[in-house]
């Protein structure tokens, strides 16, 4: 504040004549020397009292120090003396200033800018020799006609406003490496400096041409630069550093200053330029192109890293689908020279109820491992690609028939067990261009290869399931035909929500087994005629869970099990055993539900006569949006009036899930 009012004071002496003649000597002596002290002593204070940056900040203060004593200097002795010597010792501490504020900015921009890119740098000190070419160009010529004398005393001209070039320079580089944005600390640094350089290069000018005049406006901008750096001091460094620039003038900045230092150049030939000018402008060019040089290396490498990514899967590493397509074409293309294929199209089992049990960060790690270690099997004799989610394949040089050790190989790299969990793999190959002559070919051959190794070859859960029915049918051999019959219609109806081939396998499994758990619950209750008291009821209840219990023993069926347990919860959120409610209940068992209830009232049950099928219907719809999922309920009553439809879910359900092998049937039947 007081420094604030020193100055204002000052400029309005210097103006107006504030106190004139009276304050002349108080103004431009005594006030002068008094803010630059100021600043000196702000700068030591924040030097003992803040560690960070504390190296630039005391050398600052020391170039401020240097500078006030040289003023002092000249105040109080040199300008008393009738013939001062040029240069002096007053000369010799102003230009100390120089140096040490070139190393105070290096050491900040250092601690600031350090994750900085080249191609800022280059930005900056591009801005920066230009900025300098121009003013290089302005004052010098003045400088260099005005001066005389010794050598020592034409060094001393010139030094000065090429300290301030430099000056501009370093300032010119600060705020281009902050993105121009430099925040309050060096937006007043920048200025102080701007405002000092300026400043000299004022005075410089005017007195080549005779025409300075102490005690005026030019005489406060000094100790105000000094005012501005030492508030700089005190201003928090901003953390916000971009580390590297994308924005529009990145281009505009070097484009437009090259432009200017070009014109300088090109102007040298009609109007001669100094050569400290020239100097700078061709370096500023030289930078230019450098970074030109530098932008375009840039570019390359970003398209290199984008076609790599467009054509890799980001999870695994493998090539994507969009690299296949490119080299199924080649390897379609090369085949009439003798140079066949083999394509091999991989889909897991069991991915999805493993990804479900443990999570989608263990999930992802299993299709990394599994990526890794078809990638290593099929090194030296193919690639290795991801297409997405849990579908992976190969395309290997050479025939490699679907039972050779390669694909075998290929087949147990994408397999992997552990406790609670089995991942198998089906496998659909195809030999190009022999059996399929183009992509599409290929792709639609492999594909309904490996469906039907899948239906062949069923999941490790099919055995237990198996077992299971087979003890319902020991048990209670007319629930074996109400299951059964649920599960076909369950399959009917997961169709039209378009449920994928894995998730209508596990709706048709828990369809059948959606009533294991009662296996537990005791005739006389299950049998029971007339209703349950509240006790039967409770224990009755704890089928669904008993069910689940079973199921979770093997780990195939884990995800069966959790449709299992809800297939008893109503769409009010009443029902059991965890009053789920809506779109809480999973959709497979809101199936089951509607299914299970529509196969028990057209049945024969000890408590109630069957219905006919348009009763049953009926009572589903009056159950509609209480008990059962209302879109469920549609699908299936529209399933109903299609008997053929269902007829045809029903043999296709038989033939993809309960044929087993010649041998199994044989032994079956014993």
């Amino acid at each position: 504040m007081a420094m604030g009012l020193a100055i204002a004071f000052h400029a309005l002496h210097a103006v107006f004549g504030l106190g004139h003649p009276q304050l002349d000597a108080f103004a431009e002596d005594w006030i002068y020397v008094a803010i630059e002290f100021g600043a000196v002593g702000l700068c030591a204070t924040r030097v003992l009292r803040r560690s960070d940056d504390r190296a630039a900040w005391l050398l600052i203060g020391v170039s401020l120090l240097t500078w006030t004593a040289g003023d002092s200097l000249w105040t109080f002795w040199l300008d008393g003396v009738a013939n001062p010597p040029y240069p002096s010792i007053a000369d010799a501490l102003y230009l100390t200033m120089f140096p040490a504020t070139y190393v105070a900015l290096l050491l900040l921009m250092r601690s600031r800018f350090r994750h900085v890119g080249a191609a800022v740098w280059l930005d900056g000190i591009v801005v920066g020799l230009t900025t300098a070419a121009i003013g290089a160009g302005l004052v010098l010529p003045a400088v260099e006609h005005a001066s005389r004398g010794t050598v020592s005393e034409i060094a001393v001209n010139l030094a000065y406003p090429l300290g301030d070039f430099l000056l501009l320079v370093f300032v010119a580089l600060g705020f281009t490496l902050s993105g121009w944005r430099p925040g309050r600390q060096w937006a007043l640094l920048g200025l102080g400096i701007a405002l000092s350089a300026c400043a000299d290069m004022i005075y410089v000018y005017q007195e080549a041409h005779g025409a300075y005049v102490a005690g005026r406006i030019l005489d406060t901008m000094w100790p105000a630069s000094m005012a501005i750096i030492a508030l700089a001091a005190w201003q928090p460094a901003s953390s916000k550093v971009p580390r590297a620039a994308h924005n529009r003038h990145t281009i505009v900045l070097p484009g437009v200053f090259g432009t200017l230092a070009l014109a300088l150049l090109v102007s040298a030939t009609a109007h001669p330029l100094t050569r400290v000018s020239v100097i700078l402008s061709t370096g500023a060019l030289l930078a230019a192109g450098i970074r030109g040089a530098l932008t375009y290396r840039e570019n390359v490498q970003l398209l290199e890293v984008h076609r790599h990514e467009s054509v890799t899967d980001a999870l695994t590493g493998l090539d994507n689908r969009r690299q296949l397509m490119e080299d199924l074409d080649v390897a379609v293309d090369t085949g009439p020279n003798g140079q066949a294929s083999t394509f091999a199209f991989f889909d897991l089992n069991g991915f999805k109820r493993y990804n479900d049990s443990f999570g989608h960060v263990a999930g992802d790690a299993l299709l990394k491992r599994l990526g890794t270690a078809l990638a290593a099997v099929v090194d030296g004799q193919g690639k290795a690609y991801r297409l997405g989610g849990d579908e992976f394949c190969v395309l290997l040089r050479g025939r490699f028939p679907r039972d050779d050790a390669l694909v075998a190989k290929a087949e147990a790299a994408l397999t992997d067990r552990g406790s609670g969990f089995v991942v198998t793999t089906a496998c659909g190959s195809v030999i190009v261009p022999e059996e399929a002559s183009s992509i599409t070919a290929a792709l639609s051959l492999a594909d309904g290869r490996m469906y039907a190794e899948k239906g062949r070859g069923r999941p490790a859960g099919s055995q237990a399931q198996s077992v299971l029915l087979q003890l319902v049918t020991e048990r209670e051999p007319r629930l074996r035909s109400h299951v059964s019959d649920v599960g076909v219609l369950a399959v009917a109806i997961g169709r039209q929500f378009d449920l994928n081939p894995e998730q209508l396998d596990e709706l048709g499994r828990a369809a059948e087994l959606h009533d294991i758990g009662k296996l537990a619950i005791p005739d006389e209750i299950l049998h029971k005629p007339s209703p349950l008291n509240d006790s039967e009821q409770l224990f009755m209840r704890q089928h669904t869970i008993i069910g689940e219990r079973i199921l979770n023993v093997a780990p195939a069926l884990r995800m069966v099990a959790r449709l299992v347990r809800s297939s008893h919860e109503r769409w009010d959120g009443t029902g059991y055993p965890d009053s789920l409610a809506g779109d809480e209940i999973p959709l497979g068992a809101r199936i089951i539900s509607a299914c299970d209830a529509y196969d028990a009232m057209i049945s024969d049950r000890a408590y109630h006569e069957a219905r006919s099928p348009d009763a049953a219907m009926a009572e589903l719809r009056r159950s509609s949006g209480s008990q059962f999922d209302p879109d469920v309920v549609e699908a299936l009553c529209q399933q109903l009036r299609a008997p053929r439809s269902l007829l045809r879910d029903a043999s296709r359900r038989d033939a993809e899930s309960h044929q087993l092998p010649e041998a199994q049937r044989s032994r079956s039947l014993h």
